[in-house]
């Protein structure tokens, strides 16, 4: 069994669950910029506290890479938050998952992770789930723009880089709990910003708090589990399994928003817990 494989796992759900909360808040208007904001003001101190009072809060020089995760972290989240406005979750959250190829890419090439049989089938197998759960050509549901397919892709790109910035800065000895602080600090910091220089002012949708908030408990929890296991496990088979929360948010997608889930999504999904199968192996 790969090293960090339960912490993967957590961390899968809770992203999916996020997936679908940035989702809701779409649907409901709630302006993109104003929403990672508000969900930065509650991750920050929530994750500051919480490194502290636990005892590992120890900023070192090496904790910078959680800062530069943070900003690549930023451009992520926003970006695939824009490009859930115009696009279908079920079509884009797959893509914006997509992350795991870089990070993994960059961890078997910079960091010398080991390439098996078993990785090499498991991330093929991603790929054709990823596929799979793609919007079919002529299905009958919302089809993104091309400014939308952008924006996910810019996300996708991002978030494969902040990953591997984990990986680093946990092989330079940073904890956990301090490489999240580092990061929510540097992602609060910019998010309030750009907010402020693009509007010239701080405005708060009413209600807009209720999905903000639930979506930073849930992804501060995705990447403190995905942090510990990084810290003890591979890149290459951690990244790509905690990114394979598609399959959470396929599923709770065609619940809740009505979306397809036909024959080939269904084979998708199959697929796609084959590949998390041969990631266990590792």
């Amino acid at each position: 069994m790969t090293p960090g494989i339960g912490f993967a796992l957590g961390a899968m759900i809770c992203f999916g669950a996020g997936d679908l909360i940035y989702k809701r808040a779409a649907a409901l208007g709630i302006e993109s910029r104003q929403f990672i904001m508000l969900q930065s003001w509650a991750l920050c101190p929530a994750v500051t506290l919480y490194a502290w009072a636990t005892g590992n809060l120890l900023v070192t020089p090496a904790a910078v890479w959680g800062s530069l995760a943070g900003v690549f972290a930023l451009v992520a989240f926003y970006n695939f938050a824009r490009s859930l406005q115009d696009g279908a979750i079920s079509t884009n959250a797959p893509i914006f998952r997509l992350n795991f190829m870089l990070t993994a890419a960059l961890a078997i090439v910079l960091l010398g992770e080991a390439v098996t049989i078993a990785k090499l089938a498991a991330l093929a197998l991603a790929l054709v789930a990823v596929w799979l759960l793609l919007a079919e050509p002529g299905a009958a549901q919302k089809r993104p723009t091309w400014t939308s397919l952008t924006r996910v892709l810019v996300a996708t790109a991002a978030l494969g880089f902040a990953n591997f910035f984990y990986k680093i800065g946990l092989m330079e000895g940073v904890l956990p709990e301090t490489m999240l602080a580092a990061q929510a600090w540097a992602f609060s910091s910019m998010a309030t910003l750009f907010s402020w220089l693009r509007e010239g002012r701080f405005r708060i949708t009413p209600g807009a708090w209720r999905y903000s908030t639930p979506a930073a408990v849930a992804l501060a929890g995705g990447f403190l589990l995905l942090l510990h296991g990084l810290a003890i496990g591979p890149a290459s088979v951690l990244a790509p399994v905690a990114q394979l929360s598609f399959v959470f948010t396929a599923l709770a997608g065609a619940m809740l928003f009505r979306e397809s889930l036909n024959v080939r999504k269904r084979i998708g999904l199959l697929v796609a817990a084959a590949a998390l199968g041969l990631f266990a192996i590792g």
